[in-house]
């Protein structure tokens, strides 16, 4: 199983490799016939219909490539989702919400009868809202005209995309709002960030 996470590792790079890890781990510490079971969170958008999970490129490029929009924090929009049926005494099938997962990550998903229907993550988690250290959604002209004007890879750009935008390349201080609320009224970028 590892081997199929690690081959998908370009679509969320802050993810496969910490679960990869923690597999190995696992299979050094226990015996190897221990069974391990791994969640994957992007099962609950299996439901987004193709018209919301393909982007406008030439259909045999996401065809050949599987390109599409995957959807991230499907755990937790399930939860949420759940736990709205359990607290209104209402099936699933009933229920039509906006569920928004606002952490370091952060996400939005569109419910309709129960299922994902459209979400702001998409292909990887880079896409959708600004977050702690992801840019979220960007003209993609951005990464072209970057890489002539500071003469950086397309991995260098990848990095600061994950890595070193959001909340983060906005403040210059930190990706985690509880540090920036405390520094809000002393910097100007913190309040830019925030």
């Amino acid at each position: 199983m590892s081997a199929e996470i690690e081959a998908l590792e370009e679509l969320a790079p802050l993810h496969n490799q910490p679960a990869i890890s923690v597999i190995q781990a696992t299979r050094a510490k226990f015996d190897p016939g221990v069974p391990q079971v791994t969640v994957f969170d992007t099962v609950f958008h299996r439901s987004i219909p193709k018209y919301a999970r393909l982007y406008a490129i030439p259909l045999h490029l996401s065809e050949r490539h599987k390109i599409r929009r995957y959807g991230f924090h499907g755990i937790s929009h399930q939860y949420m989702m759940m736990r709205y049926a359990q607290v209104t005494h209402s099936p699933h099938s009933a229920i039509n919400i906006i569920t928004l997962h606002l952490k370091s990550g952060c996400s939005a998903t569109a419910i309709g009868a129960g299922k994902s229907q459209d979400t702001s993550m998409s292909f990887t988690p880079l896409e959708g809202l600004v977050m702690g250290k992801r840019s979220g959604d960007i003209d993609r002209a951005i990464i072209g005209y970057l890489t002539r004007k500071e003469q950086a890879s397309v991995s260098e750009i990848s990095d600061w995309l994950n890595k070193k935008s959001g909340l983060l390349g906005l403040s210059g201080v930190s990706p985690d709002i509880r540090v920036l609320m405390e520094e809000f009224d002393k910097n100007e970028r913190v309040q830019l960030a925030i």
